[in-house]
């Protein structure tokens, strides 16, 4: 969950607009990962959100149920630069693959897809199994980059913080948005 929060917090202070859709599972997860409880109504998570964030006021931010399919972000009609999903599960990326929505997420992901808009998957599990590995192929083939959580090294990293805004800069380069303070590879000569 760090790396929503992170990719949250680098956007809003950057003064963007962000559609936030938590699917059922980050509820569950963000209160085993972190022991806080996530809130379900809209208005209370983007509130959350952006104390999770430290971002009080700046940027745009709005919350949409998982269930409603019907939000803004479940239209083509609706403009957006593109859609990452950070972390994506294997259930999601399964769902994706087989074109499957059953919820506003995959719906809102769908939609990228078929709009040709940038879908940017970062994965949240490990090892990949072959039908993982497969999912992942069928949607860069369909057009979404895969960005795998894997930081680097080079930017000499001190904190946790520091390795996550790495991957989140990465995936948000997707979208040509250089928000995130990163000491970025120079070469060697």
């Amino acid at each position: 969950m760090i790396y929503a929060v992170r990719a949250l917090k680098h956007l809003l202070g950057a003064g963007h607009r962000v559609d936030v859709v938590a699917s059922k599972a980050v509820k569950i997860v963000w209160q085993a990962e972190a022991g806080i409880v996530m809130p379900a109504d809209p208005k209370q998570q983007a509130r959350f959100w952006r104390d999770q964030a430290g971002v009080p006021s700046a940027g745009l931010l709005t919350c949409h149920a998982a269930g409603n399919v019907g939000a803004t972000i479940a239209s083509g009609s609706y403009r957006t630069q593109g859609m990452v999903i950070m972390p994506c599960s294997m259930s999601t990326v399964g769902k994706l693959a087989a074109g499957l929505s059953g919820d506003l997420l995959e719906r809102a992901a769908d939609v990228q897809l078929k709009e040709r808009r940038r879908l940017v998957i970062v994965p949240r599990e490990t090892p990949f199994s072959l039908i993982h590995l497969r999912n992942l192929t069928t949607l860069a083939e369909a057009g979404a980059q895969i960005v795998p959580a894997i930081p680097a090294w080079y930017h000499q990293p001190q904190t946790i913080e520091d390795l996550v805004d790495f991957v989140v800069a990465r995936a948000l380069d997707s979208f040509g948005l250089d928000c995130v303070p990163l000491r970025r590879w120079q070469g060697n000569g």
